[in-house]
């Protein structure tokens, strides 16, 4: 009987299991904290909305100007949403042709391609570079991409458009791009790599026939997350964009543009600013808008990401 263990044996130490019940609540607490903050800010926004709405008489044809210079004009209670909807979009999508080539080709070589030594030194300054506070973006874009690669190529009308804020997006989204499409590509088993060199592919098809397939739903997570980050940018926006709070409708990158969040930032406290009334209270219901959007792009990349992925 000497040798037998009882069950109070295999329980543990006791301040073991006290401590892990500790972290476990304050674990549970910074979840908890964290769902909760969520919840108030989609609460201030779906109260705001509403007082909008309220405002103008539920009058949703109000946030579509139907005159001939349709615009965003938030002093005259013109509120046009297709024009901030489509400034977001057409940023974001050269923002995304800028990203994805240069931060999937950067993520690739430091996987795949780079020496130990080199990816040591390149992958911390990668990671840096993610941490570039967007106003340095935004005056490197006045700067440098304006008047160096923009204006010798297109010769737009104005310095400031649509073009050169989406490239200084594309920049500013390039290292986030690369540092998670990376982490993804380093997660795929050697096996893999291994079996592929075996049967004499090289390394160049092992890569792209191999180990980009294996990685995707790592990539896409990269993609979605790169998305929101470019559509939700506001300091190069509002900088390189062109305009101050309001201006008209256009779908010509060369021109002047303004994205849903410079609209809100000018809105409520920059160059047009607003403190009561409809055209403070349209700040909240394009908030609200804004937070669907995002939610949206991650639910439909975890749902596509859920379909591709490959368990090893």
């Amino acid at each position: 009987m000497n040798g037998l263990l009882a069950v109070a044996d295999l329980r543990g130490d006791p301040r073991r299991r006290a401590h892990d019940r500790r972290m476990r609540r304050l674990l549970g607490g910074s979840a908890l904290v964290t769902i909760v903050v969520s919840a108030l800010i989609l609460f201030v926004l779906a109260r705001g909305t509403i007082d909008f709405l309220r405002s103008v008489g539920w009058d949703f044809g109000i946030l579509r100007d139907s005159s001939k210079a349709p615009g965003w004009f938030p002093r005259r209670e013109r509120f046009d949403l297709l024009t901030i909807f489509a400034g977001s979009v057409i940023m974001g999508m050269i923002a995304m042709l800028v990203a994805v080539p240069l931060g999937l080709g950067t993520a690739v070589y430091l996987s795949e391609f780079a020496p130990s030594k080199v990816r040591k030194i390149l992958k911390p300054i990668v990671e840096v570079l993610a941490g570039i506070p967007s106003v340095i973006v935004g005056y490197f874009a006045l700067k440098f991409i304006a008047p160096n690669i923009v204006n010798p190529i297109f010769s737009p009308d104005q310095p400031r458009n649509m073009l050169v804020s989406g490239l200084a997006i594309g920049v500013l989204v390039v290292p986030i791009m690369a540092s998670i499409s990376e982490d993804a590509l380093r997660a795929v088993p050697s096996s893999l790599r291994e079996a592929s060199y075996g049967i004499g592919a090289r390394k160049s098809t092992t890569t792209i026939r191999v180990v980009l397939p294996a990685a995707v739903s790592g990539i896409v997570a990269a993609f979605i997350i790169a998305t929101s980050r470019a559509i939700g940018e506001t300091m190069v926006a509002a900088m390189a964009g062109g305009r101050d709070g309001s201006g008209p409708r256009t779908l010509n990158p060369l021109e002047p543009g303004l994205t849903m969040t410079a609209a809100m930032t000018n809105a409520a406290g920059g160059t047009d600013q607003v403190n009561a009334g409809a055209p403070f209270q349209v700040l909240f219901f394009v908030g609200l808008l804004l937070f669907m959007m995002t939610m949206t792009l991650n639910v439909i990349g975890d749902r596509f990401v859920q379909r591709v992925r490959q368990q090893y």
